[in-house]
Protein backbone atom coordinates (compact mmCIF):
# COMPACT_ATOMS: atom_id res chain seq x y z
CA UNK A 1 0.00 0.00 0.00
CA UNK A 2 2.81 2.33 0.41
CA UNK A 3 4.69 2.00 -2.57
CA UNK A 4 1.41 2.59 -4.18
CA UNK A 5 0.73 5.68 -2.68
CA UNK A 6 4.54 6.44 -3.01
CA UNK A 7 4.65 5.94 -6.37
CA UNK A 8 1.08 8.17 -6.79
CA UNK A 9 2.91 10.84 -5.37
CA UNK A 10 6.42 10.41 -7.93
CA UNK A 11 3.43 10.37 -10.99
CA UNK A 12 1.72 13.33 -9.65
CA UNK A 13 5.22 15.41 -9.02
CA UNK A 14 6.33 14.53 -12.54
CA UNK A 15 2.86 15.51 -13.97
CA UNK A 16 3.36 19.14 -12.18
CA UNK A 17 7.05 19.44 -13.13
CA UNK A 18 6.09 19.02 -16.74
CA UNK A 19 3.25 21.83 -16.56
CA UNK A 20 6.09 23.87 -14.82
CA UNK A 21 8.49 23.79 -17.70
CA UNK A 22 5.84 23.99 -20.17
CA UNK A 23 4.66 27.01 -18.95
CA UNK A 24 8.15 28.96 -18.27
CA UNK A 25 8.80 27.52 -21.84
CA UNK A 26 5.89 29.83 -23.55
CA UNK A 27 6.60 32.28 -20.78
CA UNK A 28 10.68 32.69 -22.27
CA UNK A 29 8.97 33.01 -25.79
CA UNK A 30 6.40 35.18 -25.20
CA UNK A 31 9.20 37.62 -23.74
CA UNK A 32 11.71 36.79 -26.88
CA UNK A 33 8.96 38.02 -28.77
CA UNK A 34 8.39 41.22 -26.97
CA UNK A 35 12.01 41.73 -26.82
CA UNK A 36 11.95 41.71 -30.67
CA UNK A 37 8.57 43.74 -30.88
CA UNK A 38 10.61 46.30 -29.03
CA UNK A 39 13.77 46.15 -30.99
CA UNK A 40 11.46 46.59 -34.23
CA UNK A 41 9.91 49.51 -32.80
CA UNK A 42 13.25 51.09 -31.50
CA UNK A 43 14.62 50.30 -35.69
CA UNK A 44 11.63 52.62 -36.96
CA UNK A 45 11.47 54.88 -33.62
CA UNK A 46 14.90 55.46 -32.01
CA UNK A 47 13.96 58.04 -29.62
CA UNK A 48 11.90 55.55 -27.86
CA UNK A 49 14.13 53.66 -25.14
CA UNK A 50 13.52 50.12 -24.89
CA UNK A 51 15.48 46.86 -23.06
CA UNK A 52 17.79 46.58 -26.33
CA UNK A 53 20.90 47.03 -24.25
CA UNK A 54 19.51 47.72 -20.16
CA UNK A 55 16.59 44.79 -19.28
CA UNK A 56 14.81 45.38 -16.44
CA UNK A 57 14.87 41.83 -13.85
CA UNK A 58 13.38 39.11 -15.80
CA UNK A 59 13.26 40.57 -19.44
CA UNK A 60 15.56 39.30 -21.70
CA UNK A 61 17.77 41.38 -23.91
CA UNK A 62 18.52 41.32 -27.83
CA UNK A 63 22.05 40.55 -26.87
CA UNK A 64 20.68 37.82 -24.78
CA UNK A 65 20.14 35.74 -27.98
CA UNK A 66 22.52 32.83 -29.21
CA UNK A 67 24.80 34.38 -32.10
CA UNK A 68 23.30 32.42 -35.15
CA UNK A 69 19.84 33.44 -34.35
CA UNK A 70 20.71 37.46 -33.85
CA UNK A 71 22.50 37.07 -37.27
CA UNK A 72 19.99 35.70 -38.77
CA UNK A 73 18.06 38.37 -37.54
CA UNK A 74 20.52 41.25 -38.53
CA UNK A 75 20.85 39.62 -41.91
CA UNK A 76 17.45 40.62 -42.34
CA UNK A 77 18.12 44.35 -42.01
CA UNK A 78 19.06 47.03 -44.62
CA UNK A 79 21.73 48.96 -44.39
CA UNK A 80 20.39 52.14 -43.39
CA UNK A 81 18.54 49.84 -40.73
CA UNK A 82 21.53 48.22 -39.65
CA UNK A 83 23.38 52.14 -39.66
CA UNK A 84 20.55 52.94 -36.96
CA UNK A 85 20.66 49.59 -34.42
CA UNK A 86 25.11 49.99 -34.79
CA UNK A 87 24.19 53.39 -32.71
CA UNK A 88 22.57 51.79 -29.87
CA UNK A 89 25.27 50.38 -28.14
CA UNK A 90 28.94 49.15 -28.46
CA UNK A 91 27.94 46.03 -28.61
CA UNK A 92 25.30 45.89 -31.53
CA UNK A 93 27.67 48.75 -33.15
CA UNK A 94 30.91 46.00 -33.19
CA UNK A 95 28.20 43.30 -34.94
CA UNK A 96 26.39 45.63 -37.04
CA UNK A 97 30.06 47.11 -38.77
CA UNK A 98 31.25 43.60 -39.23
CA UNK A 99 32.22 42.60 -42.74
CA UNK A 100 30.27 39.34 -43.51
CA UNK A 101 27.02 41.31 -43.00
CA UNK A 102 28.27 44.23 -45.50
CA UNK A 103 29.80 41.69 -47.93
CA UNK A 104 25.93 40.90 -49.07
CA UNK A 105 25.01 44.32 -49.80
CA UNK A 106 28.23 45.21 -51.24
CA UNK A 107 27.30 42.13 -53.76
CA UNK A 108 23.62 42.72 -54.28
CA UNK A 109 24.17 46.69 -54.95
CA UNK A 110 27.15 47.36 -56.26
CA UNK A 111 28.59 43.48 -57.48
CA UNK A 112 27.63 44.46 -60.93
CA UNK A 113 29.46 47.66 -61.51
CA UNK A 114 32.10 47.86 -59.15
CA UNK A 115 35.65 45.38 -60.72
CA UNK A 116 38.83 44.98 -59.87
CA UNK A 117 40.41 48.59 -61.07
CA UNK A 118 37.69 49.90 -58.93
CA UNK A 119 38.81 48.05 -55.55
CA UNK A 120 42.53 49.04 -56.47
CA UNK A 121 41.55 52.92 -56.92
CA UNK A 122 39.82 52.72 -53.10
CA UNK A 123 43.17 50.96 -52.07
CA UNK A 124 45.20 53.84 -53.31
CA UNK A 125 42.81 56.31 -51.77
CA UNK A 126 43.51 54.83 -48.46
CA UNK A 127 47.10 54.85 -48.27
CA UNK A 128 46.93 57.95 -49.39
CA UNK A 129 46.88 60.16 -45.58
CA UNK A 130 45.42 63.11 -46.59
CA UNK A 131 42.47 61.60 -49.06
CA UNK A 132 41.74 59.05 -46.33
CA UNK A 133 41.27 61.96 -43.97
CA UNK A 134 38.91 63.72 -46.14
CA UNK A 135 36.80 60.92 -46.34
CA UNK A 136 36.42 60.49 -42.80
CA UNK A 137 35.58 63.58 -42.16
CA UNK A 138 32.79 63.51 -44.90
CA UNK A 139 31.06 60.15 -43.48
CA UNK A 140 32.14 59.01 -40.07
CA UNK A 141 34.95 59.43 -38.13
CA UNK A 142 34.22 56.36 -36.11
CA UNK A 143 34.06 54.12 -38.87
CA UNK A 144 37.21 51.97 -39.68
CA UNK A 145 38.61 52.78 -43.37
CA UNK A 146 39.02 49.22 -44.21
CA UNK A 147 35.75 48.02 -43.08
CA UNK A 148 33.33 46.84 -45.83
CA UNK A 149 30.70 49.33 -43.98
CA UNK A 150 32.62 52.01 -45.03
CA UNK A 151 33.70 51.18 -48.08
CA UNK A 152 29.60 50.37 -49.22
CA UNK A 153 28.84 54.51 -47.44
CA UNK A 154 31.42 55.91 -49.28
CA UNK A 155 29.95 54.76 -52.69
CA UNK A 156 26.54 55.29 -51.17
CA UNK A 157 26.92 59.15 -50.66
CA UNK A 158 28.85 59.51 -54.18
CA UNK A 159 32.38 60.32 -51.88
CA UNK A 160 33.76 58.48 -53.98
CA UNK A 161 34.27 58.37 -58.04
CA UNK A 162 34.86 55.11 -58.97
CA UNK A 163 36.51 53.95 -62.58
CA UNK A 164 33.95 51.75 -64.84
CA UNK A 165 32.52 51.67 -68.09
CA UNK A 166 29.93 53.30 -69.60
CA UNK A 167 27.25 52.15 -72.66
CA UNK A 168 26.55 54.65 -75.60
CA UNK A 169 27.99 57.72 -74.45
CA UNK A 170 27.58 59.89 -77.56
CA UNK A 171 23.66 58.43 -78.23
CA UNK A 172 22.93 61.20 -75.04
CA UNK A 173 24.58 64.10 -77.40
CA UNK A 174 23.01 63.57 -80.64
CA UNK A 175 26.13 60.90 -82.42
CA UNK A 176 23.71 58.14 -83.01
CA UNK A 177 25.93 56.97 -85.47
CA UNK A 178 28.55 55.84 -82.83
CA UNK A 179 25.90 53.41 -80.97
CA UNK A 180 26.90 50.30 -79.59
CA UNK A 181 30.16 51.52 -77.93
CA UNK A 182 31.81 51.82 -73.98
CA UNK A 183 33.91 54.38 -72.78
CA UNK A 184 36.22 54.45 -69.66
CA UNK A 185 34.82 56.91 -66.95
CA UNK A 186 34.76 58.02 -62.87
CA UNK A 187 31.53 57.58 -61.80
CA UNK A 188 30.05 59.21 -58.45
CA UNK A 189 26.16 57.99 -57.54
CA UNK A 190 23.51 59.84 -56.79
CA UNK A 191 21.34 59.00 -53.87
CA UNK A 192 18.23 61.33 -54.87
CA UNK A 193 17.84 60.27 -57.93
CA UNK A 194 19.65 56.69 -57.80
CA UNK A 195 21.61 57.57 -60.87
CA UNK A 196 24.71 58.12 -61.41
CA UNK A 197 27.23 61.18 -63.07
CA UNK A 198 29.73 60.08 -64.73
CA UNK A 199 33.42 62.24 -65.69
CA UNK A 200 35.17 61.75 -69.15
CA UNK A 201 38.69 62.99 -68.18
CA UNK A 202 40.19 64.69 -71.71
CA UNK A 203 43.08 66.60 -72.00
CA UNK A 204 43.03 69.69 -68.80
CA UNK A 205 38.97 69.42 -69.04
CA UNK A 206 36.34 66.91 -68.18
CA UNK A 207 33.16 66.23 -69.79
CA UNK A 208 30.39 65.76 -67.34
CA UNK A 209 27.20 64.14 -68.12
CA UNK A 210 24.21 63.25 -65.35
CA UNK A 211 21.63 60.80 -64.99
CA UNK A 212 23.16 57.80 -66.02
CA UNK A 213 21.05 54.62 -65.08
CA UNK A 214 22.18 51.41 -64.24
CA UNK A 215 21.85 49.18 -67.35
CA UNK A 216 24.50 51.34 -69.38
CA UNK A 217 27.48 51.00 -66.69
CA UNK A 218 29.31 47.98 -65.70
CA UNK A 219 32.51 47.33 -64.20
CA UNK A 220 35.98 47.50 -65.65
CA UNK A 221 36.99 44.25 -66.53
CA UNK A 222 40.02 44.81 -68.60
CA UNK A 223 43.13 46.28 -67.15
CA UNK A 224 45.02 47.77 -70.39
CA UNK A 225 47.27 50.82 -69.39
CA UNK A 226 47.08 53.63 -71.51
CA UNK A 227 49.06 53.98 -74.75
CA UNK A 228 48.91 49.86 -75.23
CA UNK A 229 47.36 47.93 -77.32
CA UNK A 230 44.90 45.31 -76.15
CA UNK A 231 46.47 41.78 -76.46
CA UNK A 232 44.31 40.20 -79.06
CA UNK A 233 44.77 36.22 -77.27
CA UNK A 234 41.34 35.18 -79.33
CA UNK A 235 42.16 35.30 -82.71
CA UNK A 236 42.66 31.74 -83.34
CA UNK A 237 39.83 30.57 -82.43
CA UNK A 238 37.30 33.30 -83.68
CA UNK A 239 34.28 31.92 -85.86
CA UNK A 240 31.51 33.19 -87.61
CA UNK A 241 28.74 34.30 -84.95
CA UNK A 242 31.11 34.84 -82.30
CA UNK A 243 30.84 37.94 -80.63
CA UNK A 244 33.35 40.25 -79.82
CA UNK A 245 34.16 44.13 -78.46
CA UNK A 246 37.09 45.63 -80.32
CA UNK A 247 38.92 49.01 -79.06
CA UNK A 248 38.19 51.74 -81.62
CA UNK A 249 39.92 55.22 -82.06
CA UNK A 250 39.62 58.44 -83.92
CA UNK A 251 43.41 59.06 -84.31
CA UNK A 252 46.68 57.07 -84.09
CA UNK A 253 48.37 60.08 -81.83
CA UNK A 254 46.13 58.96 -79.25
CA UNK A 255 45.47 56.07 -76.66
CA UNK A 256 42.79 53.73 -76.52
CA UNK A 257 42.70 54.55 -72.85
CA UNK A 258 39.76 57.49 -72.62
CA UNK A 259 41.65 59.28 -69.68
CA UNK A 260 43.91 60.77 -72.08
CA UNK A 261 41.70 60.91 -74.94
CA UNK A 262 40.05 64.70 -75.97
CA UNK A 263 35.89 64.63 -75.82
CA UNK A 264 34.38 63.67 -79.55
CA UNK A 265 37.55 64.60 -81.46
CA UNK A 266 39.50 61.42 -80.95
CA UNK A 267 37.12 59.32 -78.94
CA UNK A 268 38.38 55.84 -77.88
CA UNK A 269 36.13 52.84 -76.83
CA UNK A 270 35.04 49.14 -77.37
CA UNK A 271 32.98 48.34 -79.96
CA UNK A 272 30.70 45.49 -80.48
CA UNK A 273 30.56 43.27 -83.13
CA UNK A 274 30.17 39.84 -84.40
CA UNK A 275 32.88 37.85 -86.70
CA UNK A 276 30.83 37.16 -90.01
CA UNK A 277 31.78 34.80 -93.12
CA UNK A 278 33.90 35.05 -95.92
CA UNK A 279 31.95 36.25 -99.23
CA UNK A 280 33.89 32.95 -100.83
CA UNK A 281 31.63 30.98 -98.18
CA UNK A 282 28.27 32.81 -98.23
CA UNK A 283 27.63 31.58 -95.24
CA UNK A 284 26.76 27.77 -95.78
CA UNK A 285 27.43 26.33 -92.65
CA UNK A 286 27.88 22.92 -94.19
CA UNK A 287 30.95 23.85 -96.33
CA UNK A 288 31.89 26.68 -94.24
CA UNK A 289 36.08 27.24 -93.94
CA UNK A 290 35.83 30.90 -92.03
CA UNK A 291 37.04 29.45 -88.79
CA UNK A 292 40.63 27.81 -90.43
CA UNK A 293 40.69 30.46 -92.75
CA UNK A 294 43.79 33.91 -91.99
CA UNK A 295 41.33 36.23 -92.73
CA UNK A 296 38.49 36.98 -89.66
CA UNK A 297 35.52 39.48 -91.56
CA UNK A 298 33.90 41.69 -88.43
CA UNK A 299 30.22 43.24 -88.96
CA UNK A 300 28.95 45.47 -86.86
CA UNK A 301 25.17 45.08 -87.95
CA UNK A 302 24.20 48.00 -86.44
CA UNK A 303 24.85 50.07 -89.79
CA UNK A 304 23.28 49.33 -92.93
CA UNK A 305 25.09 46.49 -95.53
CA UNK A 306 26.28 49.31 -97.77
CA UNK A 307 28.26 51.33 -94.44
CA UNK A 308 31.53 51.53 -95.07
CA UNK A 309 31.13 50.92 -91.37
CA UNK A 310 29.65 47.62 -91.67
CA UNK A 311 32.71 45.31 -92.04
CA UNK A 312 36.14 45.20 -91.54
CA UNK A 313 38.70 42.58 -92.37
CA UNK A 314 41.57 41.50 -90.07
CA UNK A 315 44.58 38.82 -90.59
CA UNK A 316 44.58 35.99 -87.22
CA UNK A 317 48.72 36.25 -87.56
CA UNK A 318 50.40 39.09 -86.64
CA UNK A 319 47.42 41.21 -86.17
CA UNK A 320 47.74 44.81 -84.27
CA UNK A 321 45.38 47.28 -85.61
CA UNK A 322 43.75 47.91 -88.79
CA UNK A 323 42.13 51.44 -90.28
CA UNK A 324 43.06 54.99 -91.60
CA UNK A 325 42.47 58.59 -90.92
CA UNK A 326 38.95 59.15 -91.79
CA UNK A 327 37.44 55.84 -90.20
CA UNK A 328 39.56 55.66 -87.84
CA UNK A 329 41.48 52.84 -86.33
CA UNK A 330 40.52 49.54 -84.68
CA UNK A 331 42.81 48.13 -81.97
CA UNK A 332 43.10 45.36 -79.84
CA UNK A 333 39.83 42.37 -79.89
CA UNK A 334 38.20 40.35 -76.97
CA UNK A 335 36.30 37.85 -77.57
CA UNK A 336 32.84 37.95 -75.51
CA UNK A 337 31.93 34.18 -73.69
CA UNK A 338 29.52 35.20 -71.04
CA UNK A 339 25.81 35.01 -72.38
CA UNK A 340 24.75 37.72 -70.26
CA UNK A 341 27.03 40.46 -71.65
CA UNK A 342 25.81 39.55 -74.76
CA UNK A 343 22.21 39.97 -74.23
CA UNK A 344 23.60 43.33 -72.84
CA UNK A 345 24.75 44.64 -76.11
CA UNK A 346 22.05 43.51 -78.15
CA UNK A 347 19.53 44.47 -75.78
CA UNK A 348 21.12 48.34 -76.82
CA UNK A 349 21.19 47.31 -80.21
CA UNK A 350 19.32 50.34 -82.42
CA UNK A 351 15.68 49.50 -83.54
CA UNK A 352 16.27 50.58 -86.97
CA UNK A 353 19.47 50.27 -89.40
CA UNK A 354 22.02 53.10 -89.08
CA UNK A 355 24.07 54.72 -92.46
Amino acid sequence: MITSITMLFIVIISFLLLIFKSFMRITLTHKLFINFFQFSRTLFFPSIKTIITSPKEGNISLLDLPDLPLENILKKLSPAELCKISRVCSSLRDICRSDHLWENHMNKKWGGIIGDSAYKEWEFRLASKEMKERLKSDLRRSLPVNSVMFFYLALESGKFWFPAQVFNREVQHGHIGFMLSCYDAKLSYDLTTDNFVARYPGHGRHMIEGDIEWNRIRAQNIDTPANVLHSSDCLDELKPDDHIEIQWRRNEEFPYDVRQVHFYKNEASWCYGVVGHLESCEGNEVNCQCHISDTVILEFKQYDIESRWRKMTIGRKEYRENGNKADGFYGGIRKIYKEDDIARWEHLCPNCILE
